[in-house]
């Protein structure tokens, strides 16, 4: 395969993160728009973006594994059409309750397209040069539709309405469906993992109902027994995980990874660093549309020093953490994601907006610094045959943060608003929204604390021991 065949594999391989990318913050900045129309609710707003994490999350390592078996070309292209028509099915919603079900649509086709798409791109790039410069392309586009979002969201919800956020993946979709079956070969795992249903089914009850109990908490009460009830289903789940993995050949999810201090640092840094980035998103477009009156499009540029930081320092944290490794950049990112939180956390109604600016790119500095560390820390000391799944296993615990973020930091700041609407929930919102901030500097101390605790010469030799367990031959 030439270098321009595979540079254009790459290109439709980052056509699928795009619009997946572009998806998560662009949802952030419609939700005022969508309780304006739709008459939602601050859980229904909660559920209109956990929808989509919560399946996401429970769907990425089944997606892999399953395109392994099956085909990585096939189920791509599968992914990419089933987003496209979730996306659609958006768009045409008349309800709330119709908008959550195609978000959990969207779901399950972005779900095929992430981990398929770097699959894809592992086997493409065989060359570890090559591949480590394709793998930099693919986090500067993760960055850029992250850093578009808001802006280009803000841009289609002031001109047409938030309907027109779902469009654009239509066309994008379609191209990438007619551009992969002209020019991605299909390829398979030479021994591709067993399915493995019973695990499955146990982490989607898991996650969702915790996700459900958190979010419906202040509305049903915390002790009502719907909630009670969702949060002992949530914990069974737990159990039968615990319980049955081990004793499969080839589980769903090896519970001996958690051995590695490093590998079960990365995925509480990961659960955390993500709920911090979804409360700060959650709560800064509805504090910038709602309590300063701001328009979509101008809450998604003053949002921008966020995604800008984050593209900006992303590549620097790639070259620290091959140089010094993932200490100093775990530091950075735990530093300036406590102190953007706890700065939001102080604001008012009248805070003068410029000084916005300053705890934004503290975060987007901090976040910037977070995402490779992550992925790097998960594979750390691992034998390379189960270095994807660890990956996949971090990617998952980037969904899962997301997901509780936006539940946990929601129901703090709906308990403090009550049933305050208009006017009143833009008088009362700051002051509602300090605890949730204050969550979102909690979220970048664990970051700081997990990291230092999980990068000393004592947690690495966990992971060297965790390796030899699982590939005693190769090591």
């Amino acid at each position: 395969m030439g270098r321009g065949r595979r540079l254009l594999i790459l290109l439709i391989c980052c056509m699928s993160l795009l619009i997946v990318g572009l998806d998560n913050t662009i949802v952030q900045v419609a939700l005022p728009s969508i309780r304006a129309d739709l008459g939602a609710s601050v859980s229904g707003l909660q559920w209109t973006v956990d929808a989509y994490t919560l399946v996401l999350a429970s769907l990425l390592m089944l997606a892999g594994s399953t395109a392994d078996r099956v085909g990585r070309r096939r189920v791509f292209q599968t992914g990419l059409l089933v987003f496209a028509l979730g996306s659609l099915a958006c768009s045409l919603a008349p309800t709330l309750e119709w908008l959550i079900a195609a978000r959990v649509l969207q779901a399950i086709g972005g779900s095929m397209l992430n981990p398929v798409a770097m699959s894809i791109i592992t086997n493409t790039f065989t060359d570890p040069r090559e591949r480590a410069q394709a793998i930099g392309v693919w986090g500067a586009v993760s960055g850029l539709g992250m850093a578009l979002g808001p802006v280009l969201g803000g841009i289609l919800i002031n001109s047409v309405g938030w309907e027109a956020i779902f469009w654009i993946n239509i066309p994008v979709g379609i191209a990438a469906i007619a551009l992969t079956a002209l020019y991605v070969p299909e390829s398979r795992a030479e021994h591709p993992r067993r399915p493995d249903p019973a695990g499955q089914l146990l982490v989607l009850a898991f996650l969702a109902t915790l996700t459900f109990g958190i979010i419906e908490g202040p509305n049903l009460g915390w002790t009502s027994p719907v909630i009670t009830g969702a949060f002992a289903v949530a914990a069974l789940s737990l159990a039968g995980l615990l319980h049955y993995e081990p004793r499969r050949d080839e589980p769903l999810l090896d519970l001996r990874f958690f051995r590695s201090a490093p590998f079960s640092g990365a995925v509480v840094i990961a659960i955390s660093g993500f709920a911090a980035l979804a409360g700060m998103l959650f709560l800064g477009t509805l504090y910038l549309q709602e309590v300063r009156g701001l328009s979509a499009l101008h809450a998604g540029l003053w949002m921008l020093p966020i995604a800008a930081a984050t593209v900006i320092f992303s590549p620097i944290a790639g070259r620290l953490v091959g140089a010094r490794g993932t200490r100093l950049p775990l530091i950075v990112a735990g530093v300036s994601m406590t102190a953007a939180g706890a700065m939001l956390a102080v604001f008012t109604a009248a805070t003068p907006l410029p000084w916005i600016l300053l705890p934004y790119a503290l975060f987007g500095l901090g976040f910037g610094m977070l995402n490779t560390p992550i992925t790097n820390t998960a594979v750390s000391g691992m034998p390379r045959a189960q270095a994807g799944l660890a990956a996949s296993v971090a990617s998952t615990s980037r969904q899962v943060g997301q997901s509780l973020g936006v539940a946990v930091i929601g129901a703090v700041v709906a308990t403090g608003l009550g049933d305050a609407t208009g006017a009143s929930l833009a008088a009362d919102f700051p002051a509602a929204s300090r605890p949730g901030f204050l969550v979102v500097a909690a979220g970048g101390l664990v970051v700081l604390l997990v990291g230092l605790a999980t990068t000393t010469p004592r947690a690495r030799a966990s992971a060297a021991r965790v390796a030899a367990a699982l590939d005693p031959v190769h090591t």
